[in-house]
């Protein structure tokens, strides 16, 4: 594993480039998002914090273009992965399979509840949601991209708070 600094700002990932390596956050915080071709608005994916992992996994497994930018909203330090090596680790140490599908799995629920949450429950009770299961994240990332997360205005929030 290779370490990475990020600066603020700077992108890891680019859409229609290749996910080349897996980083894992050691400190600083990432957001996944893609500009919305129709409004020329970003649309905030997901976040990255210490101790999460944060690539295009769809782009990085098949090694095909990634659909959405990966970005540091701060200084961000990331221990990044290749393709190649992540294979040739699973290879010599099979019980890491079992890691990185618990990993994948919890990423799934997650998803699972987001899909939920944007269909069924209102603003308010999405952004409630989301300052109860992401504390650390909303007391690092400006409201403004939790807005974009959640879909709604920074506005809202505003008025919310």
């Amino acid at each position: 594993m290779d370490e990475e600094n990020i600066r603020k700002r700077r992108l890891s990932l680019t859409y229609g480039d290749t996910c080349r390596y897996d980083s894992y956050v050691v400190s600083g915080a990432l957001k996944a998002f893609y500009i919305n071709t129709d409004n020329g608005k970003e649309e905030i994916l997901f976040f990255a914090i210490d101790d999460w992992w944060a690539s295009d996994l769809d782009s990085f497994s098949k090694q095909k273009p990634s659909i959405y930018n990966i970005q540091a909203i701060e200084r961000t330090t990331v221990l990044q992965i290749s393709h190649y090596a992540f294979q040739q680790l699973l290879a010599e140490l099979p019980c890491l399979e079992r890691y990185f599908r618990l990993i994948l799995e919890s990423y799934l629920g997650v998803l699972q509840k987001r899909i939920i949450y944007n269909n069924v429950y209102d603003a308010e009770s999405r952004y409630v949601a989301f300052l109860e299961n992401y504390p650390t994240i909303a007391s690092k990332v400006p409201q403004y991209l939790i807005a974009s997360y959640l879909g709604v205005s920074a506005e809202f929030i505003s008025r919310i708070n």
